[in-house]
């Protein structure tokens, strides 16, 4: 990881917890695998105010490109799972994907269990769409 560790804003990461928190009743084991995994590196997360913020992290709203070492490669936007959207591209950070994207940087590698087992991605791009998260939503 290119910062060591989750880099998240205060707001954003306060928002997150939240969202963990009240989502931890998931029978399908994907997602709750990924929400554990999530909710374990938050416990180390790197939180910023939104000034220090390094612009190349993925955080809310942030249009990313992955890429897969078995070749695919995919755009999305991550969002808040009230305006999760898969036909356009708006992946709920409560997703698999969404959990194991948010607070790595571009260029970073992620290795994550996905219904179809473990999967290396690499953040090929990062751009911020700055968007106003209220973190006084759950959901």
């Amino acid at each position: 990881m290119k910062y060591g560790n989750l880099v998240l804003e205060e707001k954003e990461f306060v928002l997150l917890k939240r969202l963990v928190n009240v989502s931890g009743f998931y029978t399908d084991n994907t997602y709750k695998s990924s929400i554990e995994k999530l909710t374990e590196e938050l416990k180390s997360a790197v939180v910023y105010n939104e000034e220090e913020m390094p612009k190349d992290v993925i955080r809310f709203n942030s249009i990313v490109t992955i890429q897969a070492v078995n070749g695919w490669s995919k755009q999305f936007q991550l969002v808040i799972p009230s305006q999760g959207d898969f036909k356009n591209s708006k992946i709920s950070i409560l997703t698999p994907m969404g959990a194991a994207v948010i607070g790595y940087a571009k260029g970073d590698d992620i290795v994550w269990e996905f219904r179809n087992g473990e999967q290396t991605l690499k953040v090929a791009d990062v751009k911020q769409v700055h968007n106003t998260i209220n973190s006084d939503i759950l959901l």
